[in-house]
């Protein structure tokens, strides 16, 4: 399905403040991180966690995730704030998710296709960076 950036699509105001451990996630986990909304949902790109890997845009401990979906990215690094379990019985991903969707949904309500945001990149060292974490000059 494709989708497209909206031109007014909010900024994100919920995943910069996100507290989260790098404890909060393991090998194995299914999560995504969450990028727009389709209709009155939210949606985004799912991935399996693998290993820890330092996440350069941050210097934070992040993420090795696994895209299922193979293609030139098979494999990239992201911060934890980015990522939510795909499982329904994590209380703070069901919070963060909720918060997200209570800011979102009703601010693109009139679009009639799925919406990227436009919140994440993927820098040359395959690193998901929000951009709220971009740095200016790199």
């Amino acid at each position: 399905m494709p989708v497209s950036r909206h031109s007014h699509a909010p900024g994100d105001i919920v995943t910069p403040e996100r507290d989260v451990t790098h404890a909060h996630f393991w090998p194995g986990d299914q999560v995504v991180i969450l990028k727009g909304t389709s209709g009155s949902e939210l949606w985004g790109d799912a991935f399996k966690v693998v290993t820890p890997s330092w996440h350069t845009p941050t210097d934070e401990d992040g993420w090795r995730l696994y895209d299922p979906a193979g293609g030139e990215r098979t494999y990239l690094t992201a911060h934890p704030r980015y990522l939510v379990h795909l499982s329904s019985r994590c209380p703070d991903c069901l919070i963060y998710r909720q918060a997200l969707r209570t800011y979102l949904v009703p601010r693109l309500a009139g679009a009639e296709e799925d919406v990227d945001c436009g919140w994440y990149s993927v820098n040359h060292l395959n690193q998901v960076v929000h951009v709220a974490d971009a740095r200016v000059g790199r």
